[in-house]
């Protein structure tokens, strides 16, 4: 059963439209497509295939980059933004991001129908607009529009098209390939922080704000020259709905889903509040130049390497068994955050932490193309994904600063990153087992 709005697809050139097992001859009959004939199509290797990873990078450097960096404005607006609390404030950061994942249920199947340059170019002008707005905003509510809502749309629009073409032009080396596009958010989680404290003391928020805003621009503007979808794995005229339910009779994609709600309420919470913690705890600041000041950067680089390793790994063992494996190790470190009481310890956290978690956002896309059945309906199954993800985004940082604020202490807050992080853990176990069940192999 299908619902919601069809949409129609511009190209009417004559494809697959019988899943990704299949191929459509030029007289329009349809034939088997073996696994060896399925690779040779998708590629995985030349310059082409891998100018598409070159360019996804970059924007996953400016959509999970982008949020991933908001700690440090967490931090600078809870002591430059008059009247506002820290759970008001963190509701900058969780719209932003669940904005991203949200609008996923209308960018993807906008990408599936092939709109994928019309929805990067929209994604790119809405960036660097609200940085640039972000930089003049003085109250409340101008950060709000401006970095919450145009920025997080910004960020939604080009974030499905970025996991979604890669299965395009990759089949055995589709896991790796999504894992090198997902380093771009970790890359982009130490660059961003490591520019905007540097810039701070220096030029100011507006001009260190404007940078970031500038550098968005630019590497986007790569990624917009290079990519290209490919309309020959994708281009029958038909119908496009909004989406699949057909998804939510598959098990293994339920708990996914539930699996990632988790992750994604309680995944923030150290990345807005570890900072702080650790101001709080002898960390040396010294100014706005100290080390603690550079703990977000530092998390994201230690998320950079995690992204990378179990996508290679997930290459060899599977992606659910990968993600089965980094799902206890970040549940195992979240919790060892209730054991930090001094600065060393929020260092080594940050790392452990920022590592462990890594493939939490490399690896679902690539379980998702392993699930969908058909590759025409990638970016609906993706944009599904990604909504029920949002409503975790959405509530997780604002639940914590709540947390914070009415206790004064941040027992909550690291009770809520390590429980719902072991709730993940369960819903994972579930799809591995289910995935098992049906496949009649311990590789998935």
């Amino acid at each position: 059963m299908t619902v919601g709005r069809a949409l129609e697809m511009p190209s009417s050139r004559p494809v697959n439209t019988s899943g990704p097992n299949t191929e459509q001859s030029k007289e329009g009959t349809t034939t088997a497509v073996t696994a060896s004939n399925e690779a040779a199509i998708l590629g995985d290797s030349g310059r082409l295939a891998w100018l598409q990873v070159a360019g996804s990078f970059f924007l996953f450097f400016n959509s999970w980059g982008i949020l991933g960096s908001y700690g440090v404005f967490q931090t600078y607006y809870q002591a430059n933004l008059a009247g506002s609390s820290a759970d008001a404030i963190a509701w900058i950061g969780s719209i932003q991001s669940s904005l991203l994942l949200i609008v996923g249920v209308l960018v993807g199947p906008l990408y599936d129908a092939g709109y994928f340059r019309s929805l990067t170019f929209t994604g790119i002008i809405l960036i660097f607009l609200g940085m640039t707005m972000t930089s003049i905003a003085t109250q409340y509510w101008q950060v709000l529009l401006s970095q919450a809502f145009c920025v997080g749309l910004g960020a939604g629009c080009i974030y499905i098209p970025s996991v979604a073409i890669i299965p395009q032009y990759f089949t055995e080396r589709r896991a790796v390939a999504t894992g090198i596009v997902a380093t771009g958010s970790g890359l982009g989680g130490v660059i961003y922080p490591l520019i905007f404290q540097s810039l701070l003391p220096r030029i100011g928020f507006p001009w260190a704000t404007r940078v970031l805003a500038f550098i968005s621009l630019a590497t986007n503007t790569f990624s917009f020259a290079v990519l290209r979808q490919r309309n020959d794995m994708n281009s029958v005229k038909r119908r496009r709905i909004m989406m699949d339910l057909s998804a939510y009779r598959n098990p293994s994609f339920v708990f996914l889903s539930v699996g990632m709600f988790f992750n994604f309420l309680s995944y923030m919470a150290p990345i807005y509040y570890l900072q702080q913690y650790a101001l709080a705890h002898g960390l040396p600041s010294q100014g706005s130049t100290g080390l603690a000041y550079y703990l977000v950067a530092i998390l994201n680089a230690g998320s950079t390497f995690g992204r990378i390793l179990p996508a290679w790994v997930a290459g060899r063992y599977g992606p659910i068994n990968m993600l089965l494996a980094v799902s206890v190790s970040v549940s195992v470190v979240a919790l060892c955050w209730l054991a930090v009481r001094n600065g060393a310890g929020s260092v080594a956290f940050a790392i452990a932490y920022g590592f462990a978690s890594g493939g939490l956002i490399s690896l679902p896309p690539t379980i998702v193309s392993a699930l969908v059945p058909d590759l025409g309906l990638h970016g609906t199954w993706l944009g599904m994904l990604s909504t029920t993800n949002a409503f975790g985004s959405l509530a997780g940082p604002p639940i914590a600063g709540a947390l914070l604020e009415a206790t004064g202490s941040y027992l909550g807050v690291q009770l809520l990153s390590g429980l719902g992080m072991t709730m993940m853990t369960v819903f994972v176990l579930a799809l591995r087992l289910s995935r098992c069940s049906k496949s009649r192999t311990w590789i998935v």
